[in-house]
């Protein structure tokens, strides 16, 4: 049982990484075939990293924020599901924002936060 727990951890891992990695390639407005090529690997190399098939080791993971010129403590941070990373994710999504907006977005999560908790069922 506890070898399944961890595989159902693994591929959650992987989907998110992948997914945090393509964000910030994207956000670097870079294809993954220009990724590819500075990290001198083939297209679908990156792209099963993207999709979560593949976790990077650490040098990858390294290699790769220096490509999407970030930290790779900023990858794990937005792969992770540990609420203090997520803090600090919404953070650096509001600080580039003007007040009123910035506002309109925590109205937002408090309504929604408000909602989901609303909606919670006695076993969760």
């Amino acid at each position: 049982m506890e070898d399944i727990v961890n595989k159902i951890e693994q591929k959650r891992l992987a989907s998110n990484i992948g997914r945090a990695i393509a964000k910030q390639r994207i956000r670097s407005q870079l294809t993954q075939e220009e990724v590819a090529e500075r990290l001198g690997v083939g297209n679908e190399a990156v792209s099963r990293i993207e999709r979560g098939r593949v976790i990077p080791n650490i040098v990858r993971l390294l290699e790769l924020a220096e490509v999407f010129n970030c930290e790779a403590a900023e990858l794990l941070g937005q792969a992770s599901l540990h609420v203090d990373d997520q803090t600090n994710r919404i953070k650096a999504l509001l600080a580039p924002l003007k007040q009123n907006d910035r506002q309109l977005i925590l109205d937002v999560i408090e309504s929604l936060a408000s909602r989901l908790q609303q909606d919670k069922t006695p076993e969760e």
